[in-house]
């Protein structure tokens, strides 16, 4: 009996340290994901919502990781992928609430219509990149973050940010033909 004890005691210990360790992981890190959910949702309400719900998931899922020094660059992955989960979420409402626009007698100028189809076309095209260059695009092109900064986030050497972001800028450039 003492014996199960004194092991469920070790248990709340290790439960602790590691709770602990979030925290101040967490303390050292906590605009990260505010940042990288409003570099691809670009509305704060939305930000904040995406980068609350990356907290609870990154608390739930840090007892699981491994390589814990790497934890910038694990949170960044967890709001990108709510973050971009939630905008394609919004860009089917907007296409349906848009085609409601259409069948209206009333709806905005042509260059607004404009303007809005080629923005949504661009995230279509920034959505459709693998991910390993969508996340530097919008890191280094979008979210304003420099090379360096990208790099670190990443854990990834800056020659191949560099890389990255150039195919990037190549099949985005490939794919947005618009006519002038």
């Amino acid at each position: 009996m003492h014996e199960l004890v004194g092991r469920l005691a070790g248990v709340a210990d290790v439960d602790r340290e590691v709770e602990q360790e979030f925290e101040a992981r967490l303390v050292e890190s906590s605009t990260l994901a505010f940042r990288v959910a409003y570099g691809v949702v670009r509305n704060r309400q939305d930000a904040e919502d995406v980068a609350q719900e990356a907290f609870v998931r990154a608390h739930r899922s840090f007892h699981q990781l491994r390589h814990r020094e790497k934890f910038r660059a694990w949170l960044v992955r967890v709001p990108w992928r709510l973050a971009i989960d939630r905008l394609r979420s919004d860009r089917r409402r907007e296409a349906r609430e848009l085609a409601q626009l259409h069948s209206s007698p009333e709806y905005s100028t042509e260059e607004a219509i404009e303007a809005r189809r080629r923005s949504a076309e661009l995230w279509r095209a920034i959505d459709a990149l693998p991910e390993k260059l969508r996340i530097v695009t919008i890191l280094a092109s979008i979210e304003g973050h420099d090379l360096v900064e990208v790099a670190a986030l990443l854990g990834l050497p800056v020659g191949t940010i560099k890389s990255r972001l150039f195919l990037a800028r190549r099949k985005l450039k490939e794919q947005l033909q618009w006519t002038r």
